[in-house]
């Protein structure tokens, strides 16, 4: 498996993926879209960054994050999808390990990461524990009625003695 930068051939695959987790709604997955073509139309001067996981040609998952505006240091991972038949290969802990070294390299050593809190999101909020995340705060109702937002972040270790 390799990680890359977004393609333009990446869009379908990618839309797939999102649909096939089962975990993000149409206007969700609309919304993911909408960077992905922000990200393919402007290049690198879209403030989307993406990176792509693929094996032998085929798309497996990807990551989106980018320097959150207005902040010196942070930035937000924005999407974070595997291909569900690709899960618990370690790819979304690739992922995530990438963006957190391109946002160090690029200044940035705090990365935030929004998610539900929603039980079927108890597994993604697992796995930003386990990879060093701290839990920052959660606000109750925030996606909807009985749906809050957590925030979770982490520092970078290019922050350290910063």
């Amino acid at each position: 498996m390799r990680l890359r930068e977004l393609m333009p051939g990446d869009q379908a695959a990618l839309a797939r993926i999102l649909a096939a987790t089962g975990f993000f709604s149409p206007e969700e997955q609309a919304i993911a879209l909408e960077l992905i073509a922000d990200g393919l139309t402007l290049g690198p001067q879209s403030h989307y960054r993406f990176l792509v996981a693929e094996e032998r040609g085929q798309v497996l998952g990807y990551a989106c994050w980018g320097p959150i505006p207005g902040t010196r240091f942070s930035a937000d991972l924005y999407w974070l999808a595997v291909d569900p038949g690709a899960q618990r290969r370690g790819i979304g802990r690739k992922l995530l390990a990438a963006v957190e070294r391109a946002a160090a390299a690029s200044g940035r050593f705090r990365l935030y990461i929004e998610t539900s809190t929603r039980p079927q999101y108890a597994p993604t909020r697992a796995f930003y524990l386990a990879c060093g995340y701290q839990l920052a705060s959660e606000l109750a109702d925030y996606y909807a009625p009985g749906d809050g937002k957590a925030i979770f972040c982490k520092v970078l270790p290019a922050a350290s003695g910063t």
